[in-house]
């Protein structure tokens, strides 16, 4: 009996607010949303910090003769003589922190530009001796880069030190600071979707105060006169979780797998898989009941006291 009492007074107060509790609804939804996507942002930014950096070398370009007219600080010597680079191979091959190099002559990177930028205007205008040879070494820990920078960086014959990990920082730094955006918007909707839930509560508890100052002087306790009001609060904000997940689901769907398919179109980078998205679905829902029962309670201490 009691059970079928707080249902159906749960029912009463969802059709009596049903454009506040609407509103609740749509509040949590878009804020959860942001928040879920939050968290899939930054994990698809360490899956791709550890894709790429586990991929990125560090290259050593060497001087070609016409380094010395337009690098004249780093190649003040000329190009690069054959004892040079056999000297830098071998004391590359001396560092234990290198798990593998790989030598590529100036004729390898001249073929290579061509196959990638063959069809351009600037293309034609590009000889083999104008391109550097170099050195791609790979790292056991890419975090030594500045080892090799320092071993290497103003060394004669030596041009420049690049690590490549400087090329996708960039992206990094990007999508890091779109989730901390993210974040900012869903904290300010989670802040609106509090006060809908506290205001939503007082006003339904206001139209009902008659009633639950009846069930106060006939004995009912304080958690059975409030029980009604929390779960009408986390029904609607479990619907609003519902629907935050929806939303996960498909920008998952829609942006990696189809619409955009960007699995497709971006091959080189990894995405997140579908159990990422899963794995966030209950933390996405518990805060959606928990949240709205805590404020409708912090709200009902004030409002049900007779």
């Amino acid at each position: 009996m009691r059970a079928q009492f707080v249902l159906s007074e749960i029912g009463v107060g969802l059709r009596r607010n049903l454009t506040m509790t609407f509103a609740v609804i749509v509040s949590v939804a878009l804020s959860l949303a942001l928040f879920g996507g939050a968290l899939l942002m930054s994990q698809q930014v360490n899956t791709m910090k550890d894709f790429w950096y586990d991929k990125v070398n560090v290259s050593i370009f060497l001087c070609n003769k016409n380094d010395a007219k337009t690098s004249p600080r780093q190649c003040s010597k000329g190009a690069v003589t054959t004892q040079q680079k056999q000297q830098i191979k071998a004391d590359l091959q001396k560092m234990d922190i290198v798990e593998t190099i790989h030598e590529e002559t100036a004729e390898d990177a001249y073929k290579l530009y061509k196959e990638e930028y063959g069809d351009t205007p600037i293309a034609a205008t590009i000889t083999p001796d104008q391109m550097q040879h170099s050195f791609r070494v790979k790292l056991k820990d890419p975090e030594k880069y500045k080892v090799v920078a320092s071993a290497f960086d103003g060394r004669a014959g030596v041009h420049s030190v690049r690590d490549q990990r400087d090329i996708v920082e960039n992206l990094f730094a990007l999508m890091n600071g779109m989730r901390v955006a993210a974040l900012c918007v869903m904290a300010l909707m989670l802040v609106v979707a509090t006060m809908l839930i506290v205001n939503t509560v007082r006003v339904s508890a206001f139209s009902r105060r008659r009633e639950t100052g009846i069930m106060r002087l006939v004995g009912a306790s304080s958690f059975y006169i409030q029980m009604p009001f929390i779960m009408e609060a986390a029904f609607a904000g479990l619907l609003g979780g519902a629907v935050a997940c929806a939303f996960l689901l498909l920008g998952r769907y829609f942006l990696v797998d189809n619409g955009l398919a960007l699995s497709e179109k971006m091959q080189l980078v990894e995405f997140i898989g579908w159990d990422a998205v899963f794995t966030k679905l209950p933390l996405v829902l518990a805060i959606s009941l928990v949240m709205p029962a805590l404020a409708a309670f912090v709200a009902l201490r004030k409002y049900l006291k007779v």
